[in-house]
C-alpha cells in the first residue's frame, strides 16, 4: 500500500494544478453559476396543469433535452428537442430564436413515473432538468421553467407522443 502511494503522489500533488490548465473548463465558474441559479430554479418549479397551461401560450418553448433517440420514441406533443449534448451557444440560439427572454418549459425522464424506455428512472441528482437548468441560464436565458410533478405518460392529459 505504502508503495502504490508512494507512486501516486507525483498524480495526487499535481491534480490541483492541473484542474484549471484547460481555460476552456471552468470547474469554479460551473460551482458559482449552480449556487446562483439554485433559488432561481426554486421558484420556477411548476405543477403539471400549469406547465401544460404555459406551453398552450403562444411563444413559449416546450423544449425536450434528452436524446434524439429517446425523444422519437416518445415526447410530450408539442416538444422540440435539443440534446442537453449539443447545447451551444448557437444551437440553443437556433432553437430559442431570437429573445433570450423567450418562455422555456422543460422536462425530463425523473418528470415520469412509468421508469421505462424511453424514461427510464435517472439518479435524481443527476436528473436532466438540473443539467438544462443551469445550462439554459448559463447560456443568458433567464426565463426556464420546470415541470415539477411526476406524472404518467399514459395519462391522455399528458398528451405523449412518438416518432
Amino acid at each position: 500500500m505504502r508503495t502504490l502511494l508512494l507512486a501516486l503522489a507525483p498524480i495526487l500533488v499535481a491534480t490541483p494544478a492541473l484542474a484549471q490548465a484547460n481555460p476552456q473548463i471552468d470547474y469554479p465558474g460551473f460551482q458559482a453559476l449552480t449556487a446562483s441559479v439554485a433559488p432561481e430554479r426554486a421558484q420556477r418549479l411548476i405543477a403539471f396543469d400549469a406547465f401544460k397551461a404555459a406551453a398552450a401560450k403562444p411563444g413559449t418553448l416546450l423544449l425536450d433535452a434528452r436524446s434524439k433517440d429517446a425523444f422519437a420514441r416518445g415526447h410530450i406533443k408539442g416538444a422540440v428537442n435539443l440534446p442537453l449534448t449539443d447545447f451551444t451557444a448557437e444551437s440553443l440560439a437556433a432553437v430559442i430564436g431570437a429573445d433570450p427572454n423567450r418562455p422555456i418549459l422543460i422536462y425530463c425522464n425523473n418528470n415520469f413515473s412509468n421508469h421505462k424506455s424511453p424514461v427510464p428512472l435517472k439518479s435524481a441528482p443527476l436528473a436532466l432538468n438540473i443539467q438544462t437548468f443551469i445550462n439554459l441560464v448559463g447560456y443568458g436565458y433567464p426565463n426556464v421553467h420546470e415541470l415539477a410533478d411526476v406524472v404518467d405518460f399514459n395519462d391522455a392529459k399528458v398528451e405523449w407522443v412518438t416518432g
